[in-house]
């Protein structure tokens, strides 16, 4: 199958990769984005001489199949849109859009036209989480009680983030994975959000963004009757941090470590050692090639995949409630 990636930033480069040397029956075949700069640099490491810095110029070509879309998410609903109405499939990474309204947009498009439509949560792909959900769709710890999800990213947000308004800050680029994990391994959509948050490491963007903030909680109750919490930060100056916790009537499962390797040194003088994991790149590398592989999978066999537009639309719902609760200060329904 014949991809154009477009956006070539940081998780644009892991797909870049992932396509051009490890999922087979992908072929890299164009690369697109506005700066020509980091283009270019990406054209030049995958060997792809296809370069386009505007994606409507890309998605008119012939020789493509489908697009892998990471772009800031502002972008994502008229890029997908685009592509879907060109006849690509589409494979987006989240957050799927800003608003609940766009992410419907992108749903229509692509089923207009009949073509695939897979949102980028690859913890639906991992190993780890894929072993928690069949422990608790097996029903041998009885029913889901309370599950808490931790999402911290490490480093800095790119500066488009600090308008809320605009880009629904942290809770969607780092914590729709959690919002979405928490819907998936409990079996239950969210229907009713409490958010608080505030800014601890960037006081210098306070003045001209007051509602930036880079820590954040929500509480959570379920349409199952579970209660739940997701807290996010950004930057976690220790690493990466991906740990689900799910408490049922029967037992827990944890899901997830903040060591690299799981392995932690104790020396007789009770020192406690252990590598913390310091990229998302590392924790969920094969699970990245696993979501293309299957959405490849998806458009061979003409099957649904694992993942819709619909998930992506719950996960962005979620968020855009937390932040009304963060903005007005009292809990959230979600009909």
């Amino acid at each position: 199958m014949r991809f154009c990636v477009i956006g070539t930033g940081r998780a644009g480069l892991v797909h870049a990769r992932n396509l051009r040397s490890r999922i087979k029956g992908a072929d890299l075949v164009a690369l697109c984005d506005a700066n020509r700069e980091s283009l270019e640099a990406a054209g030049r490491e995958l060997e792809v001489g296809t370069l386009c810095t505007d994606y409507r110029d890309a998605i008119r070509r012939d020789d493509l199949d489908a697009v892998v879309i990471v772009t800031p998410t502002f972008l994502h609903r008229d890029v997908a849109c685009a592509a879907a109405a060109a006849g690509k499939h589409v494979f987006l990474e989240k957050p799927m859009a800003v608003t609940v309204d766009e992410c419907r947009q992108i749903i229509a498009a692509a089923q207009k036209v009949g073509v695939k439509l897979q949102i980028g949560f690859m913890r639906r792909f991992d190993a780890r989480f894929l072993e928690a959900k069949e422990i608790l769709d097996s029903g041998e710890l009885g029913r889901v009680m309370v599950i808490k999800s931790t999402g911290r990213g490490p480093g800095l947000p790119p500066a488009w983030i600090y308008d809320v308004d605009s880009s629904n800050g942290i809770l969607a680029e780092v914590n729709s994975h959690d919002f979405d994990a928490v819907r998936w391994l409990a079996g239950s959509d969210i229907t009713r959000v409490y958010a608080e948050a505030a800014n601890f490491k960037c006081p210098d963007v306070q003045d001209q963004y007051p509602r930036f903030y880079d820590n954040a909680v929500v509480n959570l109750r379920l349409a199952s009757g579970a209660l739940g919490t997701i807290d996010g930060a950004c930057p976690a100056d220790y690493g990466y941090d991906a740990r689900v916790e799910i408490l049922c009537q029967n037992g827990v499962l944890y899901v997830g470590s903040t060591q690299e390797h799981g392995l932690t040194k104790v020396e007789r003088d009770g020192r406690i050692t252990g590598k913390a994991v310091k990229s998302w790149r590392n924790l969920f590398q094969d699970a990245y090639v696993a979501e293309l592989e299957h959405f490849i999978r998806c458009v061979a066999g003409d099957t649904s995949p694992r993942v819709t537009g619909w998930d992506g639309l719950k996960a962005v719902e979620a968020v855009v409630a937390a932040n009304q609760s963060i903005a007005q200060g009292v809990p959230v329904n979600i009909p």
